[in-house]
């Protein structure tokens, strides 16, 4: 998410949520599945496309979970069905809470969740990143993970969002998303869940966009993602060559995943929503792109929000009137002319992988092995991972118990769980560089970045917002 930058007195985290295990609510059964299929999504033999929003009110400041209050979510779905949406994309959950009411209530409207599975306190460090990959942590995202599988809603789970950046340092923390990717899969698949899709969402930055996508399908099949995913804020009430997005198509043409836009939304000169003309053309994209996010609902101080929510007591109260801005029915508008497609888009029936890319200025990442995971960790295979320790809990950072094998790109400036929403902004770096939590946005705006107190205390100009 596009955010402003906070520092919050928190232990240092990047993102991988966690989700209340062992609350085995009961789950609806009136809503389809997604699952992959080639270099697409179904919802059973119909392609599925994203045609959704970025939801987390109160940004960065709030760091609440809109899916655990009734009291939000339910005047929001309202909201969500007028605009015609089929997804909405949240970047923060509290793993210690039931999520039963907006959960089943969302699968009433007919609308999936893609999350992120990283909070604040449960991250991995991109400036160390080699300790913040442990068990405490696996433990939060397995946690999560137990949560949101009982649903059949549960479109996606984020393994990382923006971690890797415009600065050549930050793709030494690819191994560990990446192996946080592979944990995540390992363990859906360890506890006999449906086969719920696990990618990453990447920045807007062009000069190792591509490397990143080859690194998240390279290798074997357990370590591959399900899908990749990227944001992007080229489209600025543009057309598709202008905005380059036709190089795009050109440049993931036979990626051999599916793919999919985990934000876009440009404010440069105004928001008619024009990239959902393109997103949804089988002449231009339906081949290739599986449709996408935009960013996102509520107005915060980024600018981006389409929805105003009237103050209550304090940040954390987004139960306010919710009021429509112009934009809101200009996204309606773009949705209600621009249906999903009817047939296959032209997709690709088979998936392939793509060779890993080879270290340069850009890419410094030098070998294809990932970190092992901590074997403190496995226990969780067996036995689940028991209660989520929330939003609140101790944090992970520098919990122990880490992976022995640091792989390729250990030692400096690596994160993974989630980077920020944007990506370098020079005033934010160092505590950039210290938090992968993000809750996202242009590349050139700032991310929304936690910096816990541990991070605080030990890394020189980490407060240096």
């Amino acid at each position: 998410m596009r955010s402003t930058i906070i520092i919050t007195a928190l232990a240092a985290s990047g993102t991988v949520n966690a989700g209340v295990a062992g609350s085995k609510n009961t789950k609806r059964a009136s809503i389809t599945p997604i699952t992959t299929k080639g270099n697409a999504f179904f919802k059973g033999d119909e392609r599925f496309y994203v045609r959704g929003i970025a939801y987390q009110p109160g940004g960065s400041s709030a760091n609440l979970d809109p899916l655990a209050d009734p009291k939000i979510c339910l005047e929001d779905i309202k909201k969500f069905e007028d605009l015609g949406i089929n997804v909405v994309r949240v970047y923060s959950t509290d793993n210690s809470k039931s999520h039963k009411e907006c959960m089943n209530a969302l699968a009433d409207a007919g609308i999936y969740v893609a999350l992120d599975v990283n909070n604040p306190q449960y991250s991995i460090n991109r400036a160390t990143p080699q300790p913040s990959y442990n068990a405490v942590y696996l433990q939060s995202v397995f946690a999560t993970i137990d949560e949101f599988a009982q649903y059949d809603n549960t479109f996606a789970f984020f393994s990382g969002n923006e971690v890797i950046h415009d600065e050549a340092e930050s793709t030494l923390a690819a191994p560990y998303v990446k192996a946080t990717d592979r944990d995540m899969r390992a363990y859906i698949k360890a506890r006999k869940y449906r086969a719920i899709p696990v990618g990453y969402s990447a920045a807007d930055v062009s000069k190792n966009r591509m490397q990143t996508a080859k690194y998240f399908n390279c290798g074997s099949d357990e370590e591959r993602s399900d899908f990749f995913a990227f944001n992007d804020y080229s489209w600025c009430k543009s057309d598709f060559k202008t905005s380059g997005w036709d190089v795009k198509v050109k440049n993931f043409t036979d990626y051999g995943l599916p793919i999919f836009l985990s934000e876009y939304g440009c404010t440069t000169n105004g928001r008619d929503f024009g990239e959902v003309s393109a997103l949804m053309d089988p002449k231009l994209m339906t081949k290739v792109y599986s449709g996408g996010l935009m960013y996102e609902y509520t107005m915060e101080e980024n600018g981006y929000g389409i929805v105003n929510v009237t103050k209550g007591k304090d940040i954390t109260d987004q139960t306010g009137k919710r009021i429509e801005l112009p934009e809101f029915s200009a996204y309606k508008k773009a949705l209600a002319n621009y249906p999903a497609p009817s047939g296959d888009g032209g997709y690709s029936q088979t998936t392939k992988a793509q060779s890993c890319p080879p270290k340069d200025d850009d890419w410094l990442v030098d070998s294809d092995k990932l970190p092992e995971m901590p074997a403190a960790a496995k226990k969780y295979f067996d036995n689940g991972a028991g209660k989520g320790p929330g939003l609140d809990g101790p944090g992970s950072q520098w919990a122990g118990d880490a992976s022995p094998t640091t792989g390729s790109g250990s030692g400096s400036g690596s994160g993974s769980g989630s980077g920020s929403g944007s990506s370098a902004s020079s005033t934010a770096s160092a505590t950039h560089n210290a938090a992968g939590f993000s809750v996202a946005g242009p590349v050139n705006k700032g991310p929304f970045v936690v910096t816990g107190l541990a991070l605080l205390f030990t890394l020189v100009g980490a407060v240096a917002l």
